[in-house]
């Protein structure tokens, strides 16, 4: 039975602790998917299923991680030159740097290594490291390749037709996804049914 405590409860939004925690977890979920991605990279091991076909999705955002690629690496020694005198500065600001042109490499990365695939058990539907989902055959009802700016997010969202997984990149909704039932989904911002 549901009580009118319960319910102010459920829809209490978390503590601030609770949101650290998870902001914490994402981080670390980005993190460790940069250096796979690298890893994957590398080794040529992309993350496609066996007998699966593989769809790319990265290039609205590649010339933008290019771009920045480029102008951290420029910045790298451009800012060594400057704080060369001092390198109690300048030890960190090298390692922040060469950190921050490796990590964005392997973000780059992990949206060739991890491409939408499409196989005889269903769909692998990704976004980077941050999104995998397994979607069944017996799951999905439709699927379609979508140009719609209308969501901000990865989302799913309910419609008369069923279930509709909206995956997006950069601005616009890269893949709709109508599932024949509600399944759990679970995003970087929430798990959602």
């Amino acid at each position: 039975m549901t009580t009118p405590q319960s319910l102010r409860s459920a829809t209490r939004p978390p503590s601030l602790g609770g949101r650290l925690t998870r902001l914490a977890r994402r981080a670390w979920h980005m993190e460790v998917g940069v250096w796979l991605s690298l890893w994957r990279f590398i080794t040529r091991r992309p993350r496609v299923p066996a007998g699966a076909t593989a769809f790319t999705y990265h290039r609205p955002v590649s010339m933008i991680l290019i771009v920045f690629l480029v102008l951290s690496a420029i910045e790298i020694p451009i800012v060594d030159l400057i704080v060369h005198p001092w390198p109690w500065i300048r030890i960190p600001l090298l390692i922040a740097g060469i950190w921050g042109v490796t990590w964005m490499l392997g973000l780059l990365l992990g949206f060739l290594t991890r491409p939408h695939a499409v196989g005889p058990e269903g769909i692998r539907a990704r976004v980077g490291t941050d999104i995998d989902l397994d979607l069944r055959w017996h799951d999905v009802a439709s699927v379609e390749r979508a140009h719609d700016v209308a969501e901000k997010t990865a989302s799913v969202r309910h419609e008369a037709s069923g279930p509709v997984i909206a995956l997006r990149m950069q601005d616009e909704t890269n893949v709709l996804v109508t599932l024949e039932r509600r399944i759990p989904i679970r995003t970087p911002t929430a798990e959602q049914r």
